[in-house]
């Protein structure tokens, strides 16, 4: 009998197929990375909105109990960080992170100084969605910003 040695070539490395797969999942895993962190984003931002337009409406509170009820009359829209927060004595204005339409803090009240509403456009929402903060106390999300005729759209 004679010894045959067969020669065995080892393995040194990945085939081609072997690192298209693993580069495919690694794109797979980052694009679902990617849409969740830019949702957590957008729902971080809104959340800043929200807690903001809560600080304006303490500042408007407090102003109205200095000025006899009344709270400050613009009777056509303003953003937040002009004359407004002068009015309100508010130092360091806060302004919406992305401060861009429709995202911008906004204004408005009657022509009496009665009623406002403020509201800034919300991110995390499909369509027009805004948050509106109103003098009688509602708080919420409106498809519509206030205007003179409408105050308080929730």
């Amino acid at each position: 009998m004679t010894n045959f040695k067969l020669k065995h070539k080892k393995q040194l490395g990945f085939t081609l197929i072997e690192m298209l797969v693993v580069i495919s999942l690694i794109g797979i895993l980052a694009a679902l990375g990617l849409v969740s962190f830019t949702t957590t984003q957008k729902q971080a931002r809104d959340t800043t909105r929200k807690s903001d337009l809560k600080q304006f409406q303490t500042a408007f509170e407090n102003y109205a109990n200095k000025n006899n009820g009344l709270y400050p009359i613009y009777t056509s829209a303003v953003r937040s960080d002009g004359s407004l927060c002068t009015d309100l004595g508010i130092g360091g204005c806060a302004t919406d992170p992305k401060d861009t339409e429709p995202y911008i803090y906004k204004y408005i009240s009657d022509s009496e100084g009665l009623k406002y509403s403020m509201w800034t456009g919300i991110e995390a929402k499909e369509g027009a969605a805004y948050w509106v903060v109103c003098s009688n106390g509602k708080v919420g999300e409106s498809a519509t910003v206030p205007s003179g005729g409408n105050l308080c759209p929730i």
